[in-house]
């Protein structure tokens, strides 16, 4: 059935036409892969201007539930999507670098969602997918592996075991807490005296964290992996 556009008030535009599509994705009028009408037929419609409506459609794009295609064809104009890993972790990172939240707050966090993520995956991550984290790890071990590759890595791990687990949302948030302090962490590995003794220390971990996921031992796990945040991140928040 054909979405009923209705228009809106023109007082603060961008946001009236911003609640009139999230009504609509609510109301599940609008779902994933649909597209929205061309600016040209919408803007009128909803009775506003195109510049009004093209500012609420980039707020749409940044947060992460919806691509504009510039062309034309079936396929150009915007379409919704359901991509938030990107948008959540560059608006955290946003709101970290402006102190909207603390070093000790990203950690606890992480703590929280790490032992979660890995307790879960120790019973419902399938083979395939810790293959994928087996690769990461062997890659963080390979010799000469540079510190941007390796915080790269790092993060693709913990990430993997995080989807591995279950449980998208935590994923996603595990994915948004660990980008918001990828540059901090990136110049604190470089900062580091020795930096093969650290990426061998903290591969190692790697490791025996994989391990204890395939063994099915969540509780002992959750419990290294507490550890192995507060050792590394943990001198962050006390450095």
């Amino acid at each position: 059935m054909p979405v009923e556009w209705q228009p809106v008030r023109q007082s603060r535009t961008h946001e009236l036409v911003l609640q009139s599509i999230e009504e609509r994705v609510l109301a599940g009028e609008l779902k994933v892969g649909d597209r929205l009408p061309p600016e040209r037929e919408l803007a009128p419609v909803l009775g506003v201007s195109r510049s009004a409506l093209r500012e609420a459609l980039r707020v749409l794009e940044t947060i992460g539930v919806l691509v504009a295609q510039a062309g034309r064809g079936p396929d150009a104009g915007a379409r919704i999507v359901r991509n938030p890993d990107d948008a959540l972790g560059r608006l955290l990172r946003l709101h970290f670098a402006l102190g909207s939240y603390g070093l000790e707050d990203v950690l606890e966090a992480r703590v929280i969602l790490e032992r979660s993520s890995f307790e879960a995956a120790a019973q419902h991550a399938s083979a395939a997918a810790l293959d994928e984290a087996e690769a990461l790890v062997a890659a963080m071990g390979e010799p000469g592996v540079d510190v941007p590759e390796f915080n790269d890595l790092d993060t693709r791990f913990h990430v993997q075991i995080a989807r591995s687990s279950g449980n998208q949302l935590t994923s996603t948030l595990t994915s948004a807490v660990r980008e918001s302090v990828r540059p901090l962490i990136l110049r604190a590995l470089e900062a580091a005296e020795d930096w093969p003794a650290t990426a061998a220390a903290l591969n190692a971990e790697h490791t025996e964290l994989l391990r204890l996921v395939r063994a099915g031992a969540g509780g002992k796990a959750a419990d290294l992996a507490e550890k192995h945040i507060r050792g590394f991140h943990g001198t962050l928040v006390n450095g």
